[in-house]
């Protein structure tokens, strides 16, 4: 059974008929082939699908499509611009906060939802925010010195 939902995704407005029973994740991958944001774990303990759902981080694996009727939603292909990486992206690349990428756009989905919530975070704000994104490659610092360089924090 098929409903027609209503959403925004990285400024663009959808009005799609959805599936009953498919996850924001697969509705994003399979129906809008926004690609970017990946399944990981499939039970939302890996953070690989982060997604920005209503200025909040989610896991898009435990986010039924038909629940994000009516919201704004913001995935990884939202954050270059022109085709050029944003700011954060580019800290990632800088601070090689990244080995085989998998887990890194949903680890950029939730650095941009910290950022935009508090744009000078300390260090312990910054593992606050990222408990929830599993990396099995680069480690941790990286990634940390990634997020507090783009908020313009050298000491974290």
């Amino acid at each position: 059974m098929n409903t027609n939902i209503s959403f925004t995704v990285n400024g663009e407005k959808y009005r799609i008929m959805c599936p009953h029973d498919v996850t924001l994740l697969t509705f994003l991958r399979e129906h809008l082939h926004l690609t970017g944001t990946k399944e990981g774990c499939a039970a939302g303990e890996c953070g690989a699908c982060t997604v920005i759902l209503n200025g909040k981080p989610v896991n898009s694996c435990m986010v039924m499509a038909m629940e994000a009727d009516g919201a704004e939603i913001q995935t990884i292909e939202g954050e270059s611009k022109n085709g050029r990486l944003s700011p954060l992206q580019s800290s990632f690349m800088d601070h090689h906060a990244f080995q085989c990428g998998f887990c890194t756009p949903g680890m950029i989905m939730s650095a941009r939802s910290l950022l935009d919530k508090n744009p000078s975070p300390s260090r312990e704000d910054i593992i606050e925010a990222m408990e929830g994104n599993l990396c099995r490659c680069t480690g941790y610092e990286s990634i940390i010195a990634a997020i507090a360089a783009a908020g313009g924090v050298d000491d974290a």
